[in-house]
């Protein structure tokens, strides 16, 4: 089955919802802002300001926070033809009767933990000690079973993306995005965005 724009214009075929997904601090909105260089419309509200942790925004629409709670979903056909961010814990959730294509972002648990901490420390709240093995733990089961769940989706496509390689050959992924997306993005000005100042939290060299 084919999701380009091609077949849509020439059959009729419903475009997808372009999903980018993955843990939270694991580069969604690096590869939201992606996207956008790269021409492809964003369904966003942008209520949520950049600040500190997210200096050139989180690109978030207030109403995916409310997916595990509505019965009509609707209002996700709004978003066919367009790149739209949720965060994994609830990707299912998803309407089984649109089309998708899924971008989701890999990173290391560590440094993901360590991301998260730091952005709880600059909100005032404690971390607790010796937690991070927890939810280490708890992050890596969430994922197993996404990915379960992913593969058994016949209404979706799937591509999983390493944070550290797009940082590291953002030329090489924003073709790999445009290739799986096939909507006619511009791979070279979404390679212009990746911003290698805002990877933080890197782990060490082994």
């Amino acid at each position: 089955m084919s999701f380009s724009l091609e077949e849509n214009r020439a059959g009729g075929s419903q475009l997808p919802v372009v999903v980018v997904s993955g843990l939270p601090r694991s580069g969604t909105s690096m590869a939201m802002r992606m996207l956008e260089a790269g021409g492809l419309p964003i369904f966003t509200d942008r209520q949520r300001l950049a600040d500190e942790d997210n200096p050139k925004g989180y690109y978030e629409l207030e109403r995916v926070k409310k997916l595990g709670q509505e019965t009509d979903r609707l209002w996700l056909r709004e978003a066919q033809g367009k790149g739209i961010k949720i965060v994994s814990h609830l990707l299912t959730k998803l309407p089984p009767d649109l089309l998708y294509k899924v971008v989701f972002m890999n990173r290391a648990i560590e440094e993901v933990v360590a991301s998260q901490n730091k952005m709880l420390e600059r909100r005032g709240q404690t971390v607790e000690a010796g937690m991070d093995r927890r939810v280490a733990a708890l992050f890596e089961q969430h994922l197993r079973e996404v990915r379960s769940w992913l593969a058994a989706r016949a209404n979706l496509k799937v591509m999983y993306l390493d944070y550290a390689d797009i940082v590291r050959y953002p030329e090489a992924a924003a073709q790999q995005m445009c290739g799986f997306i096939g909507l006619g993005l511009e791979w070279r000005s979404m390679a212009q965005a990746v911003d290698p100042a805002l990877y933080r939290n890197r782990l060490a060299p082994a």
